[in-house]
């Protein structure tokens, strides 16, 4: 009896030991939700908010030019010169008219001052007092009138300086000194570049789920999302054309990242939510179902328990599950194409 009690003790020990040593160690994450979203991946152009084509006021050939392409300017600075010396004489010209008619007012002043006098004393007639008067206030009149052209004028005469109306960076400059321009020449363009606006069309089947402060991804070339942004503007038609509704979302370019006219992927946000996000290598399919493994127990106690689930979208290398998994569960994501319902495993984080 001792000698079979002796054997049936190791042999019980030996099982034991084969159990342990059928523990599969496996590795594991808590499952946990973040934030998701049901989002579209559209092309949108990007277009400044801040960008000005320069055109002249006056017409003239061009003397001079102050600035290159790609220059960085601050506002008021010169941008070229139209030649002013055809300005400038009329400017002159009237100039001296005016003091032409200064000199003939000022006559007319001191001859209506003596008349008034005359008139007093009884010596002439009210008929010459009268137009004594008026010639004055002709003389006023045309003083004023020209002076009022001679300040025109000066205005006019600035024109031929063309000067940034912003700070910004110069774009290309198509004229060259000596090319005559009109007022629909265009001279060049400056962009302060930072702030831009992208321009979304999204198909008009969308325009009931859109709404304004919905959210908008500016997609990197990782990939991943450079910015965060929202719906400014909504257009209140559609394009009858390309059937498709424009949307507009700021962008903030203080670091120069981003160019006027590029296109650029960007993510519209239609809803967000939280749910269960499980690595895709925790995953397995079988008959068209998908399955999960999770670790239940503590230690070498634990035990691989299969789980079918429901997965929606991948975000990267992630599978949002839709069902079949808690958050707080602990799920295994290694070695599941070699694991079985109920098998022991040794979870390591």
């Amino acid at each position: 009896m001792i000698w079979i009690v002796s054997g049936c003790g190791k042999q019980s020990e030996n099982v034991n030991a084969a159990e342990g040593s059928s523990a599969f160690p496996v590795k594991v994450v808590t499952v946990a939700a973040r934030p998701v979203a049901e989002s579209t991946e559209y092309l949108a152009t990007l277009k400044s908010r801040n960008a000005a084509s320069l055109q002249p006021q006056v017409e003239g050939d061009i003397t001079k030019i102050f600035v290159h392409s790609g220059q960085v300017v601050e506002v008021g600075a010169p941008i070229l010169e139209i030649d002013p010396r055809k300005q400038e004489a009329t400017l002159n010209n009237q100039e001296a008219a005016h003091k032409s008619k200064l000199a003939t007012m000022e006559l007319n002043r001191i001859e209506l001052e003596r008349r008034q006098k005359l008139y007093s004393a009884g010596v002439i007639a009210k008929a010459d007092l009268d137009a004594a008067q008026g010639a004055y206030d002709s003389s006023r009149a045309d003083v004023e009138a020209l002076e009022a052209g001679i300040r025109e004028q000066r205005v006019q005469l600035h024109y031929y300086t063309v000067k940034a109306p912003a700070a910004g960076m110069i774009g290309d400059v198509p004229v060259h000194v000596g090319d005559r321009v009109s007022t629909t020449t265009l001279l060049t363009t400056l962009d302060s570049g930072a702030s831009l606006e992208a321009y979304v069309n999204i198909p008009a089947e969308k325009a009931s789920s859109t709404r304004l402060g919905l959210p908008v991804e500016i997609m990197g070339d990782d990939g991943k999302a450079a910015q965060r942004t929202r719906v400014s503007f909504i257009s209140p038609q559609v394009d009858s054309s390309s059937q498709t509704l424009l949307l507009k979302a700021p962008i903030a370019n203080a670091e120069g990242k981003f160019r006027t006219a590029q296109t650029v992927h960007v993510r519209v946000i239609w809803t967000e939510r939280n749910a269960p996000v499980i690595p895709m290598t925790a995953v397995s399919r079988l008959s068209g179902k998908v399955f999960a493994f999770v670790a239940e127990g503590d230690g070498n106690q634990a035990v691989a328990r299969q789980k079918a689930i429901q997965v929606g979208d991948l975000i990267g290398n992630d599978y949002v599950v839709l069902s079949g998994l808690q958050p707080g569960e602990r799920l295994i994501t290694t070695s599941v194409q070699m694991l079985a319902d109920g098998m022991r495993v040794v979870p390591q984080s």
